[in-house]
């Protein structure tokens, strides 16, 4: 009991607070602000440092992440331009592909055309030499007609 009576004497005289546990210890108000500073002062600098350079991290990962997605619409959009590209080059073949065709075909319908008109004046040609031909015929038959004896009328017998 000897340990209480200076407890009691130190709690008069200074006001202190009393924690009573296994072990008991007796710390006054001001003793704790001053550990409480000290502990502080000791660890603050170094947390407050640690938490600029966390902050700096984050922005400067902020900026990283705002730049690499700038990259990857460029890459996306470079892939896009490469596509449009091809499509265009695509695009150009198949337009001569079809301009050939249309010149084919231009060709070809001049060709159509040279041979109906020539098949025309082949008909026409035949039909005259037909014509020509039967009117050969009917001359000659008429001149056979002509050549044929005829009988001679006797005057007598009527």
């Amino acid at each position: 009991m000897m340990m209480d009576r200076p407890q009691e004497e130190s709690e008069q005289d200074t006001g202190a607070v009393c924690v009573v546990m296994e072990d008991v210890v007796c710390v006054d108000e001001h003793t704790i602000q001053r550990l409480t500073e000290g502990f502080l002062s000791h660890y603050q600098p170094e947390l407050n440092a640690s938490k600029q350079t966390l902050q700096e991290l984050t922005q400067n990962q902020v900026i990283l992440l705002d730049t690499l997605e700038q990259e990857v619409t460029k890459f996306r959009e470079c892939n896009a331009m490469i596509d449009l590209n091809a499509l265009f080059t695509e695009a150009k073949v198949y337009h001569s592909k079809l301009v050939n065709i249309r010149k084919e075909m231009i060709v070809l319908h001049d060709k159509t055309t040279r041979l109906k008109k020539r098949a025309l004046k082949l008909q026409q040609h035949k039909q005259k030499e037909d014509l020509e031909r039967e009117q050969q015929r009917e001359r000659e038959l008429e001149r056979e007609r002509r050549l044929v004896a005829k009988p001679a009328k006797r005057s007598g017998d009527a």
